[in-house]
């Protein structure tokens, strides 16, 4: 698990994520799953520089299940935006730089 982003799960999720007053990243992800553990990096190096603009939290699939199911995760990794208590953009895959996060967030908020 990443050393700079917090972790929800599904009991925390709507006081971390959908009641937030920060936009909120959600990196859906498992340990298990190879192209997670490869954006980690990417994903600490961006809450460093997007820390009190947007909030980055991890979700593990494998023991939180019902949150992705609501939200139609159906592969990981999978970045969801939220702002406003809404999911606003989604990126699946691991196919990550660090300048294309940062796209990815300054495009949607």
């Amino acid at each position: 698990m990443s050393e700079v982003l917090g972790a929800v799960t599904d009991d925390s999720f709507d006081d971390m994520v959908l009641q937030s007053k920060v936009p909120t990243l959600v990196d859906f992800w498992a340990t298990w799953c190879a192209p997670c553990r490869q954006i980690a990096p990417i994903l600490d190096s961006a809450a460093k520089d997007f820390a009190g603009k947007v909030n980055f939290l991890k979700l593990d699939i494998t023991d939180n299940r019902g949150t992705p199911i609501k939200y139609n995760v159906r592969g990981i990794p999978t970045l969801i935006l939220f702002k406003d208590g809404k999911p606003i953009a989604t990126h699946v895959g691991g196919d990550l730089s660090k300048s294309k996060l940062e796209s990815f967030i300054n495009d949607n908020l």
